[in-house]
């Protein structure tokens, strides 16, 4: 069963593997009474079910090449194009901890992993406070310098290797390392999808391995 949560607007998302998306859709199919029709764009596919329910995704690592408007069930250019053959850069940071690595096909090849001391917030106040927050903040720059400092040794000189970037963790953390010049075109090569991910460690990498290979499909009910 893949990872499912709700989404804004209604509905909910679900992860699933390349190679389970045929069955899926098939299912889908059958839970509501057929499929009406399909629409097939360069970054997303549109399956509109009989009793009007949907099952939308945003095409990863795309655009996808086969598109139009087809009745009926009509994802197979979206399953071949799920199970083309990939490289991918990851980069996952946690104020406090980050692992950054390379992958092919789910398998990591390449990886580095660390953590680094960031206190939690203080309830204290007054000048304590005040002491305290600029300690932690002091620590937080520390452990984002370390997170960009091992993307720019692992990730970048692969740029050219890669097919794309996932991310995963903190968005304020990851939003720190695109202030990185050396950072840049690491970044522009980035998925728009963050994968939610605990504090790194490198069975979560290997975990964010396997789940960069996955499709994200919005299900709402008619």
């Amino acid at each position: 069963m893949g990872r499912a949560r709700t989404v804004a607007g209604g509905g909910r998302a679900v992860e699933v593997e390349p190679e389970r998306v045929a069955g899926w859709y098939d299912r889908f199919a059958a839970r509501h009474g057929g499929v009406a029709g399909t629409v097939r764009e360069p970054s997303s596919v549109l399956v509109t079910a009989v009793d009007g329910a949907t099952a939308t995704c945003a095409v990863p690592f795309g655009p996808l090449a086969s598109t139009g408007s087809f009745d009926g069930l009509a994802v197979e250019a979206l399953v071949e194009h799920l199970h083309a053959p990939r490289r991918i850069g990851l980069l996952l940071v946690r104020l406090g901890g980050h692992s950054v690595g390379v992958a092919r096909d789910g398998v990591v090849e390449a990886s580095r992993t660390d953590r680094r001391l960031v206190h939690g917030r203080s309830a204290a106040g007054g000048w304590s406070q005040h002491r305290f927050a600029r300690r932690r903040e002091g620590q937080a720059r520390v452990a984002l310098r370390a997170a960009a400092d091992d993307a720019a040794e692992v990730l970048v000189p692969r740029l050219s290797e890669l097919d794309a970037v996932v991310l995963g963790g903190d968005q304020r953390a990851l939003e720190g390392l695109r202030a990185d010049s050396r950072l840049g075109r690491l970044f522009a090569l980035a998925e728009p999808r963050v994968l939610d991910v605990p504090e790194p460690r490198r069975t979560v990498l290997d975990d964010a391995a396997r789940r960069a290979r996955c499709v994200e499909i919005v299900v709402r009910d008619p």
